[in-house]
């Protein structure tokens, strides 16, 4: 029985620090070292916007292969019967 009460014991442990997690790894650090290293990656990132005009022709693209798209017919619920 002694080894069971462990076992129990050192599951129950575990479950708890799965369960405080995020609160254990935002005291740490942990979280801040990644928000370091992913402001670190974006710094090297530029944004490039485009003129009014490139949107338009995306839109109108995307509408013209909206209208090409196929169209199945509905299917009446008796055809299945």
């Amino acid at each position: 029985m002694g080894v069971l009460a462990i076992v129990l014991i050192a599951c129950a442990a575990v479950l708890v620090i799965g369960a405080e997690w995020p609160r254990l790894a935002a005291r740490t650090g942990a979280d801040k070292r990644v928000r370091r290293k992913r402001t670190r990656k974006k710094s090297g990132l530029t944004l490039v916007e485009g003129e009014g005009n490139d949107r338009d022709d995306f839109e109108r693209s995307v509408e013209r292969d909206l209208e090409n798209l196929p169209v199945l017919p509905e299917r009446d619920d008796q055809s299945r019967r």
